[in-house]
């Protein structure tokens, strides 16, 4: 693919997850309004209505909650498998010298909270499986935050911040498959593989159309569902055999189609709607002792020391090394910045809190620690980027040649 045509494809999906970013923040802020005030019945009532669909002896009944957390972030997760394999084919990971930087600073960012939040809860063994909450990056509400910087936030400066959460993903995924899966069911697996291994053969066979693909993967996500393995990985699974050459007839690459009809359903619907059924903290009762528990405290100080300092350490790490260099046109004061905008978790960090934990108690301390550590990264970044372009704004006036600076005058 044309270089043109990839930076267009990066700088679409730029604009479209920065608006989603406010949305997503106006969703979160509406749940938590409806569960303190006198909706907060009606707000309960609608999450834990069921819903039950049945073919035959097959049978799927769930409170809408579940429906949210495992039908419609399985959509989701499609969509993230689409953006991982396109960037490592195609895109900002497609080789050793472009994914080197963004791969380091995602472990690192993977890393630092899951050890600060173990540090915290290392005497309550109950709570240690919330280890990997802060370890995620929401790339919808960082990328909102660094549009509200406008053109003073270099291209370069947002592609690294793409690329950390996208590999970040990618890591949040792997933590989900291996550490908080509950019984297997092997036969359930096996019918999953089948499906897999379906969609595998419709790829080596030059399938271009997606609609099989998308009722194959309907059939894998029943079947990963009734697994124990999370039915969202059903997504991922999918994904990753969606052809990425384009179509005869069209010119179009049905991995590229599929992710561009989506982007808008996942922004604009999808994610609200997550954010909207799990951000609603309940901040009734909430004290001193409550904002240090073990939990929250392990969340929010994991989202923003750990993030921060796991992803600017490996970045500084690397470059001084040698063994990666920073973007053209990005100081090392908007690496710092963008560092504190990766333990922004919300979306992902609540997801894997709602696997990790199940009572509302639970809950409500998860959704307490990712508020906090969220909105002190987002407002520490953004300060921080915000006082970078300033910098250098006066340097470049600094350096500007004195007629050109009567002719300003």
């Amino acid at each position: 693919m044309p270089m043109t045509k990839v930076v267009a494809r990066i700088q679409d999906f730029l604009r479209l997850e920065s608006a989603a970013g406010l949305i997503l923040m106006m969703a979160a802020a509406l749940a938590i309004a409806a569960n303190n005030t006198v909706f907060s019945l009606w707000y309960g009532g609608l999450l834990s209505t069921p819903v039950v669909v049945q073919v035959g002896a097959l049978e799927i009944a769930k409170p809408l909650l579940l429906w949210i957390n495992d039908g419609l972030m399985a959509v989701f997760f499609l969509l993230v498998g689409l953006e991982i394999k396109r960037e490592v084919l195609e895109g900002e990971l497609s080789s050793f010298d472009k994914a080197v930087l963004p791969a380091l600073a995602a472990i690192g960012g993977m890393a630092g909270p899951a050890i600060i939040y173990v540090m915290l809860n290392l005497s309550s063994p109950e709570t240690l499986r919330g280890w990997a909450i802060p370890a995620a990056t929401d790339i919808a509400f960082a990328l909102g935050i660094l549009a509200l910087l406008g053109t003073r936030a270099p291209v370069a400066l947002k592609i690294l911040l793409l690329a950390i959460a996208i590999i970040d993903d990618l890591g949040a995924i792997l933590i989900i498959a291996l550490f908080y899966t509950e019984q297997l069911s092997v036969q359930a697996l096996g019918l999953a593989a089948i499906g897999f291994t379906g969609l595998l053969v419709m790829n080596r066979m030059g399938v271009k159309r997606i609609a099989p693909y998308v009722l194959v993967g309907v059939f894998i996500w029943v079947c990963v569902l009734k697994s124990g393995v999370h039915a969202t990985l059903a997504g991922v699974l999918t994904a990753l055999a969606i052809p990425l050459s384009p179509r005869r007839e069209t010119g179009q690459s049905p991995l590229h189609k599929l992710e561009h009809g989506l982007h808008p359903w996942v922004a604009f619907l999808i994610l609200p709607v997550f954010a909207f059924a799990n951000a609603g903290v309940d901040l009734r009762g909430v004290d001193l002792d409550a904002l240090t528990g073990a939990v929250p405290l392990g969340i929010a100080l994991g989202l923003f020391f750990g993030k921060q300092v796991g992803v600017f350490g490996l970045t500084y790490a690397a470059v001084k090394t040698g063994v990666a260099r920073l973007p053209s046109g990005v100081s090392w004061l908007q690496v710092y910045g963008v560092a504190c905008l990766t333990g922004v978790g919300f979306t992902m960090s609540l997801f894997i809190g709602s696997l990790a934990f199940s009572t509302a108690a639970e809950l409500d301390q998860v959704r307490l620690g990712v508020l906090m550590g969220s909105v002190a990264s987002g407002l520490l970044g953004f300060a921080v980027l915000r006082f970078a372009s300033r910098s250098d704004e006066t340097q470049e006036l600094r350096n500007m040649p004195a007629t050109s600076m009567q002719l300003q005058k």
